[in-house]
């Protein structure tokens, strides 16, 4: 397969991250001859793979670690939270090393080409209070197509998981509120957690959080 032409097929998806099947179906190819192409791609520098299955275009402006976050678990949605969340939203100041997601499916940990992400199971009936991620919602670098928790569930996020033996996530070194940030909308999210000894141990944390932020 021509170079070429496989490039002018990744170019009209449009998006910095893109799948073997999105890149088959699209250009009307087969798999492997898809597959082939884009190790010739790698080898020429032009296209790196990011995971199995995955690629990104090497070069491209909108790509960032974030823009692979839906291709990573297929079964399962997943939002930015947690650490991460809170970095985004400029509320905690050190950078994350590790890119933290809530999902419904198992805890796992998935190093790729571009980052490692965190995945931390969440019970369903408390997968909520995210959205689509937009562009200049911070300072902060989180380019691409994917979920984040609203600034206040990703606190609750975060005291939810320091509760069931992630303790890292229960405590922060400093945390800086913008004047939009809701207390009462995080106590809102903390009446939400189905399991009363996780909400009774969230509560402290916030109550925690509270006094510090009035001190």
């Amino acid at each position: 397969m021509r170079r070429r032409s496989l490039l002018g097929d990744i170019k009209k998806l449009s998006q910095p991250v893109f799948t073997t099947f999105e890149l088959s179906t699209s250009s009307g190819k087969s798999s492997s001859v898809v597959i082939q192409g884009l190790n010739n791609l790698v080898e020429d520098g032009l296209v790196t793979k990011v995971y199995r299955g995955i690629w990104a275009q090497v070069g491209n402006d909108q790509l960032s670690p974030y823009a692979a976050i839906p291709y990573l678990l297929t079964r399962h949605r997943a939002y930015v939270s947690f650490i991460s969340a809170l970095y985004l939203y400029n509320i905690v100041e050190q950078i994350p090393q590790v890119i933290t997601l809530a999902s419904t499916s198992h805890t796992k940990l998935i190093r790729t080409k571009l980052g490692v992400f965190s995945f931390h199971q969440l019970t369903p009936k408390f997968f909520k209070g995210f959205d689509w991620y937009k562009a200049g919602l911070s300072g902060r670098q989180g380019s691409g197509k994917f979920l984040i928790a609203e600034p206040e569930k990703a606190l609750v996020d975060s005291f939810y998981l320091s509760a069931c033996r992630k303790k890292q996530f229960g405590y922060f070194p400093e945390l800086s509120f913008p004047k939009s940030f809701s207390f009462k909308k995080v106590k809102q999210w903390a009446l939400r957690i189905p399991d009363p000894k996780i909400r009774a141990h969230v509560f402290k944390k916030i109550a925690v959080v509270t006094l510090k932020r009035k001190a």
